[in-house]
């Protein structure tokens, strides 16, 4: 039979007061095993809503009782409809880790599907800025990283059993749990890879675009730099034959034509833009 209640109100559990401040110390993720009791601490993360904070749960389990202290009252109704009054303390504990992850294969399925509908809008629109996006995937990421990370070392303290308060018969199932969380975890790691992937072909999609800017740029400052040079040539305080001419103006009105026709013409045999 499992009970539920607040780090609050932890004083009423039938231990020892060194304990019930171990276990009142929200500080704690790990599983700890004592003489009379095994402690699983570990921050909850609700995956229908990732970005929602966590909320402290610790597990205390003895040969015939299992105790669950949550720090937030609004776990208490959802929390408690996930065990098996009806099996033992091993089995229950069971029912409720399973029950906690049995929606995480989806939420782990739909996550993959939103970044990939970022990597179809964003090659095809590098000129909207996905810097935030991005990022806020990769936050997501690292959050649910270090939460099955912890299941995980739970989950290894647990079939460790030291006080032998699971029947041998039951730690299969916890195998299953700790393979599936194991399998969760890589998940998690492939998507962190993804992430970056995506971030390096963003990135190089900007490049890509700066360079054919810079390309743009280089032409243009190529193709007038000859004019530059010859009114800086006829803008000298100089007598020069061509200021008598009555030609002399639309001269170099046709020069600078020739020049950038030439130019223009250079850059397109040569392919540079």
């Amino acid at each position: 039979m499992a009970a539920f209640l607040l780090y609050e109100d932890a004083g009423g559990l039938p231990f020892s007061r060194r304990l019930i401040e171990h276990i009142q110390n929200k500080d704690a993720n790990k599983f700890e095993s004592f003489d009379d009791v095994a402690l699983m601490c570990f921050d909850f993360l609700d995956i229908a809503d990732i970005n929602k904070e966590t909320s402290k749960i610790t597990i205390c389990q003895t040969a015939q009782q299992l105790w669950f202290v949550l720090e937030d009252p609004a776990l208490l109704g959802s929390m408690a409809a996930r065990v098996r009054p009806d099996l033992s303390p091993g089995r229950e504990l069971f029912a409720f880790f399973s029950s906690l992850l049995e929606n995480d294969l989806d939420a782990m399925e739909d996550l993959e599907e939103r970044i990939t509908d970022m990597e179809d809008v964003l090659l095809k629109d590098n000129r909207s800025d996905y810097t935030l996006g991005i990022i806020a995937f990769r936050k997501e990421l690292l959050r649910l990283r270090r939460y099955y990370d912890q299941l995980t070392q739970m989950f290894d303290g647990i079939l460790e059993n030291e006080n032998h308060f699971i029947a041998d018969e039951d730690l299969r199932y916890f195998r299953f749990l700790d393979q599936r969380a194991d399998r969760l975890l890589a998940h998690i790691v492939n998507l962190r890879d993804y992430i970056t992937q995506l971030r390096e072909a963003y990135q190089a999609q900007i490049d890509i675009e700066q360079n054919r800017l810079m390309k743009i740029f280089t032409v243009v400052t190529s193709i007038f730099l000859p004019l530059t040079l010859i009114a800086g040539w006829y803008g000298m305080n100089l007598k020069m034959p061509e200021v008598d001419w009555q030609y002399g103006y639309p001269y170099v009105i046709a020069l600078s034509i020739a020049v950038v026709c030439v130019m223009i013409y250079v850059f397109k045999r040569n392919r540079w833009f």
